[in-house]
């Protein structure tokens, strides 16, 4: 429609006279030529007007138009369907000053004005209000209508309702674009709260959520006063069930001019009345699956009912804030799976770290000094192995718990793994540390009721301070962790501060440990061997094989140190492989020389007889080089008859089925159980160097040592006695009933070839006579 044409409908159609149909035939007086063609361009022009009449009033857009100065001359039906609105009410009204209400924005409403003056195009969104005073978001696209010499006619404006395409695409666009950029939950419910709130300015909005403790708490809540949130909050009155049902929609609505004293509303009314709050609407908000996530309220300043576009605004808010609350309860959740321990509830060990870093700066600022707790708990394993994994747990939660409630408000603590926690004292020295450790381990020594069962707790700890022993978060745990390793090796249940001696010992540690490991790839260790003498003639009974180790830098290294080391780091089972593959190998090379050693003892892990294909191997071995199964002497502690490694029985009994002798080892210093004796398959006694030692001078020492040389010969099982070193005490040995002994008094271990020339006199014996035969005792297969 051109311009002359749109100014015709507008000044025109409000005075259209006809009403006959589109293709009825026109009256028009006279007859001839001219008469019909006036009557044929009349009829055309009633058509086309009857037809933008059709098209005007037939839209759900209103259309309004008015003149230049803004008056209104024209609306069309979609105006009176949208507003309520007729012809007869706009007739002569500027538009503005008839639909705009009490919320409509006053600076809206002056650029509609301005662009009205200025006979501008516009376009504009704004809230109005119909004839009902129901409000609607309209958006409103004013065109100036101008004649061939650029004068503006009228002005025509089509608008639009689009509260719920505002509701819908703006609100739920913004708030889902906020969370989308992982703002926080505060930010995306004070969202909601404002464009509610812009879309429905009478409107004070108010979200709250069911906190952990199952309390309602604030989110958001920008129009009401501060002290009336404050207010309920603290009250706290929870999700209250007083109030009448609102048709429709599943929400409360309470007037509190109407509400009892005494009653859930009523407690809250003075306040409420003196924030200038006549009424609120409030809803559950609700998960996906049906449970309550918190509370949406809409608050008036005057007593009413929600409207329409109320409800439309809770429905899409509703939906919202589920959606906000699950995903925030879906995200601490993942926070807390990666930072917290999911058994105990303390920060692990990537949220202990991180947290410490944070006290440390802080420390820093301030110029104090801290104190790192490195905790591990005493014989954990054995409530594991006795009681089972649960009963476990349930320890470690109570330990857990106890940690906690000695923390004060700036200390930390958290679980690092398995029974290890680690605990920040923020400030603290070295002395207080002491204290509070002290404090501490007497809190978790109280005992802890795992069902039926009492168990008493202990725990060892190291202590490293900030900054003299580091000024890092993993030194410090480092050099704490060392400390307690200390503490635990002193007699467990104590604590140690660290000593700078330990990140030697450490140090060194590392160093051997890499050296170990080379010298078992490169065959680097050596075997020395000691005789084991028959005390009643003098004659070797066999020898035992020991290992020993020189390296270039660290000189001689004790068996005591490099065995611990290889039990510590799991070389222990290589170690023991290389020990009983060279011993045997050395064995059937003696034999091969003619000299009659009858056999060779070796001590062997605890550990490596948990290996199922032990039993295999020692028959391998002993193939491989020639040798009978009783050429061969394993010695074992007692510890693997009390079956502390799973298998470990069943490998001896099939070792000792293939003829292989069995010798527990330092007898009488562990956990000897005699019941164990007769059942295994046990064929010697080595009585343990403290007892002999004291065999001159203790009275005791000789009692207990002729009580062993009684239970071997009861059982048949030989006794030999270790570390003898003087005559006196192999005197009082064999007068007691000791067949075999060995010592320095006999000879000190010495390697193999040391060991050929002292046999055949090139080296010195001891005080005693040695009498060995040439040939073989037994003859290899």
């Amino acid at each position: 429609m051109n311009q002359h044409s749109t100014a015709s409908v507008a000044c025109g159609l409000g005075d259209a006279k006809t009403t006959q149909p589109p293709g009825a035939p026109c009256a028009v007086a006279g007859d001839g030529p001219c008469a019909s063609l006036q009557r044929a361009s009349r009829c055309t022009i009633e058509a086309e007007h009857n037809l933008l009449t059709l098209a005007a009033n037939e839209t759900d857009t209103a259309i309004v138009v008015t003149d230049p100065d803004g008056t209104t001359i024209y609306v069309n039906d979609g105006f009176t369907r949208m507003l309520g609105y007729t012809q007869d009410d706009m007739q002569g009204n500027v538009p503005s000053a008839i639909v705009a209400g009490r919320y409509t924005d006053e600076e809206t409403l002056a650029y509609v004005r301005d662009r009205v003056i200025a006979r501008e195009s516009f376009r504009v969104e704004i809230l109005v209000y119909d004839r009902w005073g129901k409000p609607l978001w309209v958006s409103a696209v004013i065109n100036a209508v101008k004649n061939d010499h650029g004068e503006c006619t009228s002005m025509v404006g089509v608008w639009t309702d689009i509260t719920h395409t505002k509701m819908q695409e703006v609100l739920q666009h913004k708030v889902l674009h906020a969370m989308a950029r992982e703002a926080p939950i505060a930010n995306v419910m004070l969202l909601i709260c404002l464009e509610v709130e812009r879309i429905a300015p009478e409107v004070m909005v108010s979200i709250r959520c069911i906190d952990k403790e199952q309390k309602l708490r604030t989110l958001a809540a920008p129009s009401l006063p501060v002290h009336y949130v404050k207010a309920i909050d603290e009250t706290n009155p929870g999700h209250g069930t007083e109030g009448s049902e609102v048709s429709g929609l599943e929400g409360q609505l309470v007037d509190f001019a109407e509400q009892p004293a005494n009653s859930l509303w009523g407690t809250q009314k003075e306040l409420a009345l003196s924030s200038g709050i006549q009424s609120f609407w409030w809803h559950t908000i609700r998960s996906s699956d049906g449970r309550p996530l918190g509370t949406l309220a809409f608050y008036y300043r005057e007593p009413r009912n929600p409207d329409n576009l109320h409800r439309r605004l809770a429905n899409v808010g509703l939906d919202l804030c589920s959606l906000a609350l699950e995903r925030e309860a879906s995200k601490e959740n993942i926070r807390r799976l990666a930072w917290y321990d999911s058994l105990t509830g303390l920060p692990n060990r990537s949220a202990l770290i991180t947290l410490a870093q944070s006290s440390l700066a802080g420390a820093t600022r301030e110029g104090q000094t801290l104190a790192v707790l490195f905790l591990d708990l005493d014989r954990f394993k054995q409530v594991n192995d006795s009681f089972g994994h649960s009963a476990g747990d349930t320890l470690l939660c109570e330990v857990a718990r106890r940690i906690a409630g000695c923390m004060l408000e700036t200390d930390l603590a958290g679980r690092l793994a398995g029974d290890e926690f680690v605990i920040v004292l923020t400030p603290c020295d070295a002395e207080e540390a002491t204290v509070r450790c002290e404090s501490i381990m007497a809190k978790l020594n109280e005992p802890v009721m795992i069902g039926s069962l009492s168990v008493t707790p202990t725990a060892s700890v190291g202590i490293a301070l900030f900054p003299q022993h580091g000024n890092d978060v993993h030194t410090l745990l480092l050099r704490a962790d060392r400390a307690m390793y200390q503490a635990k090796s002193t007699g467990r249940h104590r604590y140690s501060l660290f000593d700078p001696e330990l990140n030697r010992i450490a140090e060194e540690n590392l160093k051997l440990d890499q050296a170990l490991r080379q010298a078992l790839r490169n065959d680097q260790l050596d075997l020395h061997y000691q005789p084991q003498v028959r005390l009643e003639d003098g004659s070797i009974h066999g020898v035992e094989a020991l290992a020993r180790w020189f390296h270039p830098d660290f000189g001689t290294i004790s068996p005591e140190r490099f065995i611990a080391l290889a039990e510590e780091s799991g070389m222990i089972a290589t170690l023991d492989r290389w020990v009983l593959g060279k011993a045997c190998r050395q064995l059937s090379d003696w034999r091969c020389l003619g000299l009659g050693i009858p056999h060779v003892s070796v001590n062997v892990s605890p550990t490596t007889f948990c290996d199922c294909a032990f039993p295999d191997r020692i028959a391998q071995l002993l193939a491989e080089h020639g040798l009978c199964p009783n050429d061969l002497t394993l010695e074992v502690t007692e510890g693997v008859l009390l079956d502390k490694v799973p298998g470990a029985l069943a490998n001896l009994s099939a070792v000792h089925a293939l003829g292989v002798r069995l010798s527990i080892d330092d007898f009488g210093t562990g956990y000897s159980s005699l019941s164990y004796l007769y059942r295994m398959p046990v064929d010697e006694l080595k009585l343990d160097r403290s007892f002999v030692s004291e065999l001159e001078t203790n009275q005791s020492a000789r009692t207990l040592a002729a009580a062993v040389m009684g239970i071997g010969s009861n059982l048949l099982l030989d006794i030999i006695a270790e570390g003898v070193e003087s005559d006196a005490q192999r005197r009082t040995l064999h007068a007691q009933g000791c067949k075999v002994a060995q010592g320095y008094l006999f000879a000190r271990p010495m390697t193999a070839d040391m060991l050929v020339k002292w046999v055949h006199g090139s080296e010195p014996r001891e005080n005693v006579a040695i009498k060995i035969s040439h040939k073989p005792e037994i003859t290899p297969f």
